[in-house]
């Protein structure tokens, strides 16, 4: 079993706040790691809420808590029964007079635009949230182009072989598109639905142009623009905004957009194996995704990402604002032996970068003059994690 890294923030934050959400799209590894938080905390309760059974001793939720009030209840699945919400923050606060200070709920959820917005409205200043990505570069070990190929899920990552890896991805994505998309509001054609993933997919990473996808799709670049929410909000897809900055020069102003997971972008490619990869035209693209969402994940919290495009051709692949006012900026190469561009030394004087790094395949951190540092994704995610 790989352990996950993201187990001790929990648990810190199970220590520090009444209510703690755990969010992350499906199979990603949540309801694992809960129930191994589970074991650890004595006498704790878990209920599936897409389990009937379980979700039926909620029925009068009231009366079923108060018989374990003195007990750390994992609800699974939360999003599913939002009126919940209110009585969990009744239940926090009566918690609270009986002078418990550790964590009363784990709310478990795979949909984060939804419920951030339920338990905001209701558990204000009673909440803490926790975003558990992919295994990531520095949780699956030293095989980093195995974790390219298959992505983050692990039951991809730990699959006997790399076609068993790639069935399991197609079976989530055709779950995704059959179920969940659905019950999240996306009432469009499965096929439509997949035509759009792929077309991502495709242009992995580039600049978000939703008419340009609705003349391909045969809809309206508002119906793109829902889809793309739709993915976003399920976690499946990420935005990066562009960094604006007072120059006098023409930035570019819409964001990109990288499907999240390395090996759902080549399920959806039909790239079977690494050889298949590295001769692909999405592989630099692809190794860029896999870096960016890494990178995001070790990140202290409160860490702002941006890009830095102007027209003129400066660019910063990933800028990261961080917490202690530290503006990182981090061009991605998979070339082992990059050379510092023009355009990313210009960029990085444009917004006034405090620390420059170009993130390569390797093991090696080397200086390449200009105050730029060649480092591999590992290295780098471990700075990061250490800047908290």
């Amino acid at each position: 079993m790989i352990t996950r890294r993201h187990k001790n923030l929990i648990h810190r934050d199970l220590a520090d706040f009444p209510s703690v959400v755990l969010l992350g799209p499906r199979q990603v590894g949540k309801t694992t790691l809960a129930r191994e938080l589970a074991c650890e905390v004595p006498d704790s309760l878990y209920l599936d809420l897409e389990d009937p059974s379980d979700a039926a001793r909620l029925t009068n939720p009231r009366r079923y808590l108060d018989l374990h009030r003195h007990r750390l209840v994992i609800l699974d699945e939360v999003q599913r029964m939002p009126r919940l919400f209110q009585v969990l923050r009744g239940q926090i606060d009566a918690r609270r007079r009986d002078g418990r200070r550790a964590c009363h709920f784990l709310l478990l959820g795979s949909a984060s635009g939804s419920l951030l917005q339920q338990s905001a409205e209701s558990l204000a200043g009673r909440v803490a949230y926790h975003e558990l990505p992919g295994l990531d570069a520095l949780e699956t070990g030293p095989d980093l182009d195995r974790t390219w190929l298959r992505g983050g899920f692990p039951d991809s990552v730990t699959a006997a072989s790399d076609d068993l890896s790639m069935r399991w991805r197609a079976n989530f994505i055709r779950t995704y598109l059959e179920r969940d998309l659905p019950q999240a509001g996306l009432r469009a054609p499965a096929e439509t639905l997949r035509r759009f993933w792929t077309m991502l997919a495709h242009r992995q990473g580039s600049i978000f142009n939703a008419a340009e996808l609705g003349r391909s799709l045969g809809v309206s670049a508002p119906t793109v623009n829902r889809y793309a929410d739709t993915l976003v909000d399920l976690m499946l897809l990420r935005r990066v905004q562009p960094l604006f900055v007072n120059v006098r020069k023409r930035l570019i102003k819409t964001p990109r957009l990288f499907i999240r997971d390395s090996g759902v972008v080549h399920t959806l490619l039909n790239i079977r194996s690494l050889d298949d990869l590295l001769g692909h035209p999405v592989a630099g693209a692809s190794w860029e995704g896999l870096v960016v969402e890494n990178l995001v994940g070790a990140a202290p919290q409160g860490t702002d990402a941006f890009f830095y495009r102007t027209r003129a051709g400066a660019e910063i692949d990933l800028l990261l604002h961080l917490p202690n006012l530290e503006s990182w900026a981090i061009e991605v190469k998979r070339s082992t032996a990059p050379r510092v561009p023009k355009g990313f030394r210009i960029a990085t004087e444009d917004v006034g970068a405090t620390r420059r790094f170009i993130v390569c395949p390797g093991t090696e951190t080397y200086p390449l003059g200009e105050g730029v540092t060649a480092i591999s994704l590992p290295a780098l995610m471990g700075r990061l994690i250490g800047a908290e």
